[in-house]
């Protein structure tokens, strides 16, 4: 069970970027790729790929760059899709985006996301882990997913309710 622990121990190492952090210069799609990449490395998280972010411009996840250039509201964006990326779909992380933004500034709500992402990463090993029941444990933490995803669902079905997003009507 030392292995759990000390991965525990290595993810209160990590630092994930607040916005004040992040690039204040636009940069171009490889060097977009190699900064989430390098950012979402010690969290094991799969990588990012100028394909993927190519489709986030084209599906309209993330504004198209500028001159072929990123700016800060996008690179903060492709990292939390990078992070929710594999347990919601495009769809539901851009909807949650959008709602939340409504009512925050998005450098104040990245902020707030990035906040309580450091709390739990950083936070005590939970009351009920058994290290000699690591089965039960894996139930466990399947089963805060299962949850955990139903709940997000809930709060953006409820936030959607509330507050519609009205579409921008685009000039042809």
């Amino acid at each position: 069970m030392n292995e759990y622990l000390s991965w525990r121990e290595g993810l209160k190492e990590v630092e994930f970027p607040h916005w004040e952090d992040l690039p204040t210069f636009d940069l171009y799609m490889d060097q977009v790729v190699e900064y989430v990449n390098e950012v979402l490395a010690p969290l094991n998280m799969p990588a990012v790929t100028s394909t993927m972010i190519n489709n986030y411009v084209k599906q309209k996840v993330i504004l198209a760059p500028v001159k072929k250039k990123y700016q800060t509201m996008q690179i903060a964006d492709i990292l939390i899709i990078s992070l929710m990326k594999p347990v919601f779909s495009l769809e539901e992380i851009r909807a949650a985006i959008d709602q939340v933004t409504i009512g925050d500034y998005p450098k104040k709500a990245y902020n707030a996301f990035v906040d309580a992402l450091m709390a739990r990463l950083q936070g005590p090993v939970p009351v009920e882990f058994d290290p000699d029941n690591i089965d039960l444990q894996l139930m466990r933490d399947a089963a805060n997913v299962v949850f955990h995803k139903m709940e997000a669902e809930k709060l953006l079905a409820i936030m959607r309710e509330r507050n519609p997003i009205k579409e921008v009507p685009t000039k042809k």
